[in-house]
This record gives structure tokens, C-alpha cells and sequence, in this order.
């Protein structure tokens, strides 16, 4: 089994790379992996350190966009895991072109490169995000993508493609929709690491508006338990929801970070509020719980064992922060 997975240096492709090469997917047992990976600046080799040595590990260093080094490095594979993405809501409103770049062209051309090499499977990595915002409810994968952010437009347009690709030139390839992440190597741009570290250092925190929006916290364990179920048994050109069951505003999210790192609501700083920001994320996983998954981490002992890890691996972030 050789497993080829792009933006594999990332938080979640990394996690994902580690899982497989300690065998936890007894399926992928003994499988060999190469990680595809630009090392943009939340690309980091250091989240691979524990498994670099291991002979079933390979390293290319590559843009998504390049169909000439993924038909060089691609043939041979039996999975394609398409982690490779620029994710960050804020950047895509203030430069919305990488994001086109990479989360739509870069997934053409790996989809391209795929049929020419006759990969028998393929999973894009997608988000709860191009379904728009939900007052009441949840969503089922049966509902229109209405993404509101250049990223979540970026984003529905490669799950569109995708589509495109199984319908039609058959190309064996699934999709995923996770809810928000967190978990240890997540970079510090995103709400939790950026909030726990800032709080480590004695800097305020920024929350914006009122702190209403809602969103569904998926430990990052889970998620890509969730990823390898897809990846075993994911049907050719269906989506799947990948959720963590525990919903809560921005609000009380700071909140539980600020009892966390023993701060108080003098912490907080309010700003102003992103634009298009959307009110409320929730995904029904009942299709994927069909098929065997259900999420493992509570939010309390995750949140917990998260801040430890940040606690304990400065020497990871701060350089981060540093270079932001």
C-alpha cells in the first residue's frame, strides 16, 4: 500500500501522515507514504519530526499546481490524500487569489494528474464552510453549497470539481467536510493556538463582535479517523460530514481558554467583526457514523491535553509567531 498525501506537512496532513506510519489504521498497516508540500509558511517539517526516519516516509517538496512533478512523483500510488489548501478566512479576504490558486487550481491539476496516472482512489479534504451559515439545524450532505468567504468559494469550487471528475471521467474520488479543528501543531493564526499562546505571554486575546458565531469544535484525532474511514470505504463521487459534536459560541470558547490559562475577561479585546462572517456552522455525521465513526476526544480533555501541548512545545510555535 503506498499512500501519496498532499499538504502533508500541515496540521491536519501531518497528524494524518504520523497516524499512518505508527500503523493506527489497521487497514493501512505497513503502508508507505510520501508527503507532497510547498512549505508555505504553515507547512512545517518539524510536525513530521517523529516519523522522518522511518523507512516508509518520503519527502517531496512541491506546488500543487506543478502537473509535471505530480505525474513524475504520483504513479505507483493507491490513495491520494488532498490535504494541500490555503485555509486561513481572514488572508482570503485581504488576498483572495492564492486561495483560487491553490484550493481550485491546485486540486484540478492534482485531479488531472491522478487520471493520467490511474490512482484507484482519491479523497479531497473539504470544510463545513462552503455550506454558508445555518440558523437552526444541521447539515446534510444533501444541502447547497452557498459558501460567503473567497476560502469557502475556493473550497466549494474544488468539491465541485471534484464531482465533475467522478461523473465524468469515473476518477474513484470522495469528499470530506469537517467542522472546526484544533488539537496539538495547529498553526498560530487559528482561534485556540492563537488565544492560548497569546495568553501564555500575557497578550490580550481578539474576539470578534459579540462573540455569537457558533461552531462545531472537532478534535483533530477524529477528523482524520473520519478521513480514513472515507478512504477505505468512501463511495466514487460522494461527500461526507465530519463533525465533533460539541457546538459552541466564540463566546464561550473564550471562555473555557481563559479558565484554561487562568485568565480573566480583562484578557479580551473586542474587534471589529469579519466581513461576511457567518453566524453558525453545524454538520449531521450520521452518514459517516454509518459507517462506523463517532468522534472519541470530549471537548474538555481535548481543550486540556491541547493547552498542555502548547504549554510544553514552545519551542515549536513561538518561532511561528515570531516570523508572522
Amino acid at each position: 500500500m503506498r499512500v501519496f498525501v498532499t499538504g502533508g506537512a500541515g496540521f491536519i496532513g501531518s497528524h494524518y501522515v504520523r497516524q499512518v506510519l505508527t500503523d493506527a489504521y489497521p487497514a493501512f498497516a505497513g503502508a508507505e507514504v510520501t508527503v507532497f508540500d510547498k512549505l508555505t509558511y504553515a507547512g512545517n517539517l518539524e510536525n513530521l519530526a517523529s516519523v522522518s526516519d522511518s523507512p516508509r516516509y518520503r519527502f517531496v517538496r512541491g506546488d500543487l499546481v506543478d502537473g509535471a512533478l505530480l505525474d513524475q512523483e504520483l504513479p505507483g500510488h493507491d490513495v491520494v490524500v488532498n490535504f494541500a489548501a490555503e485555509t486561513h478566512v481572514d488572508r482570503s479576504i485581504t488576498g483572495a487569489q492564492d486561495f483560487v490558486v491553490t484550493n481550485v487550481l491546485g486540486a484540478q491539476t492534482l485531479f488531472d494528474a491522478c487520471l493520467r496516472a490511474g490512482t484507484p482512489r482519491v479523497v479531497h479534504i473539504g470544510t463545513d464552510e462552503v455550506y454558508g451559515s445555518i440558523p437552526e439545524g444541521s447539515w446534510t450532505e444533501q444541502e447547497p453549497l452557498l459558501p460567503n468567504s473567497p476560502y469557502s468559494a475556493a473550497k466549494a469550487g474544488a468539491e465541485l470539481l471534484a464531482r465533475a471528475y467522478a461523473v465524468t471521467y469515473g476518477l474513484h474520488i470522495s469528499t470530506t467536510r469537517c467542522s472546526n479543528n484544533y488539537g496539538p501543531y495547529q498553526f498560530p493564526e487559528k482561534v485556540i493556538p492563537l488565544f492560548v499562546t497569546n495568553l501564555i505571554d500575557g497578550l490580550k486575546v481578539p474576539l470578534y463582535g459579540e462573540g455569537l458565531n457558533v461552531r462545531d469544535w472537532l478534535h483533530v484525532d477524529d477528523h482524520c479517523r473520519g478521513i480514513q474511514l472515507v478512504a477505505e470505504q468512501g463511495a466514487k463521487g460522494e461527500s461526507y460530514n465530519i463533525g465533533g459534536g460539541r457546538e459552541m459560541s466564540n463566546r464561550e470558547l473564550t471562555g473555557h481558554l481563559l479558565e484554561a490559562l487562568g485568565a480573566g475577561w480583562d484578557m479580551v479585546e473586542r474587534v471589529e467583526d469579519r466581513k461576511g462572517h457567518d453566524l453558525r456552522y453545524s454538520v449531521d455525521h450520521s452518514k459517516l457514523a454509518r459507517m462506523g465513526y463517532a468522534p472519541q476526544h470530549g471537548f474538555e480533555d481535548g481543550l486540556a491535553e491541547t493547552v498542555a501541548w502548547y504549554r510544553a512545545n514552545e519551542a515549536w510555535w513561538r518561532p511561528l509567531k515570531e516570523r508572522r
